[in-house]
């Protein structure tokens, strides 16, 4: 089978909506709009057989926190392969084409939300975080408010909170691994665009006005028993800011008796929450590759207490000339990664996207075959480098 891969132009648009279509669902009625490739910060490309499109996938233009550091992500989209070309090798030269073009570009990593991520890990991208809905009852929001300080309450949000809603969510992302900065082309760049996303927003603030966290939410339609109230974000610097914003939305009770949640990972609401009671009502696995290793690990971020070097090597991964020994050197909570000679401790790339997340332990990627020698005495320094901070994401795409 012979594909030609491209980047695809204005003329691709209708055949390229039509294949996500088929791939992500039919629409209810035909859409209005004509059919479009040029988006803001997204790059299409398409596998032709002969003058047909049989495959795509968008290469979109992100940032993601590791370790305290933003690092360019080209975040991988819209993967769709025609019903016919499926299982014959259709996606490796597109992959190949559009990572290709991510790395030129700059980006050091790359991500994705697979439908199967076994159809993945044969390009080297692992899981490494989760993205879900879960459903609580609302009135246990406001429940778990009772213990509540009087000098921190909620109020609605206006376009002068725009920036520190920003900083309440800075905050939050720099100190785990894998949120999206939430900058750039992407992302709403007004105040406007970002509350009118929304129901609602509302902010958490002290005496002074100043503001502790916020709650993004949608009312939903109807009333009573099958009703949701749908949070999208719920972040706060402190307890009482948390506390605060759950009964605003818990004044919701009567109306919509559940709320759902969009989280990842160990969210703190759970903390508060009075009961066990957290349904996981919808889930999507998030997957990590490695474009540039050496220039992630020495962008990212590391604990400041180390000083120290230390040697890996990489092996099998789907862009080859990723493949060999690097030296990582560690200092003042910075590092720098360079190629060097071989080693003996040998990562996958699932294995080094594990770690790079802070996922996964060496003891856990030793015993599932993703690290292999090194000095085992070793294996906790590594450990205390990555594993500092928790996987999350808060963005689907």
């Amino acid at each position: 089978m012979t594909l030609t891969v491209r980047a695809l132009m204005d003329e691709d648009a209708e055949a390229a909506r039509q294949l996500g279509f088929e791939a992500f669902g039919m629409p209810a009625s035909p859409p209005d709009e004509s059919a479009s490739i040029r988006q803001p910060g997204r790059t299409s490309f398409g596998a032709f057989s002969g003058e047909t499109l049989v495959a795509k996938m968008v290469d979109r233009d992100y940032d993601s926190y590791y370790g305290g550091a933003a690092l360019p992500t080209s975040g991988i989209a819209g993967v769709t392969v025609a019903a016919e070309f499926r299982g014959r090798g259709t996606l490796a030269p597109l992959f190949a084409a559009t990572l290709a073009h991510a790395r030129e570009r700059g980006a050091l990593i790359s991500t994705l939300f697979p439908t199967a991520p076994r159809i993945y890990r044969r390009f080297g991208y692992e899981v490494v975080s989760d993205y879900y809905t879960a459903q609580v009852a609302t009135a246990s929001l406001a429940a778990a408010a009772v213990a509540r300080s009087e000098e921190v309450s909620a109020r609605r949000a206006t376009a002068a909170d725009f920036d520190a809603i920003r900083s309440v969510y800075d905050a939050w992302a720099q100190q785990q691994n894998g949120p999206l900065t939430r900058r750039g082309v992407s992302f709403p760049a007004t105040a406007e665009e970002f509350l009118s996303a929304f129901t609602g927003v509302s902010v958490a603030v002290d005496v002074s006005g100043a503001v502790l966290g916020y709650a993004s939410w949608e009312r939903g339609p109807s009333y009573g028993e099958t009703a949701v109230l749908k949070v999208s974000d719920l972040l706060a610097t402190t307890g009482d800011a948390y506390r605060a914003l759950m009964l605003a939305l818990g004044s919701f009770s009567s109306v919509t008796p559940n709320t759902r949640i969009d989280t990842s990972g160990d969210d703190l609401v759970r903390i508060f929450l009075p009961s066990n009671e957290w349904r996981v009502v919808d889930s999507s696995a998030y997957m990590l590759k490695l474009l540039d290793v050496a220039g992630a690990f020495s962008a990212r971020g590391y604990p400041g207490g180390f000083a120290g070097a230390l040697g890996f090597e990489l092996s099998g991964d789907f862009l080859t000339d990723l493949d060999g020994g690097y030296l990582l050197e560690v200092a003042a909570g910075s590092g720098h990664c360079s190629r060097g000679a071989r080693q003996d401790r040998v990562f996958t790339p699932h294995g080094l996207a594990l770690l790079f997340a802070g996922r996964q332990s060496s003891a856990n990627l030793r015993a599932a075959g993703q690290l292999s020698g090194g000095d085992r005495q070793q294996d906790s320094l590594w450990d205390a480098l990555f594993g500092g901070q928790q996987p999350h994401i808060r963005d689907y795409f």
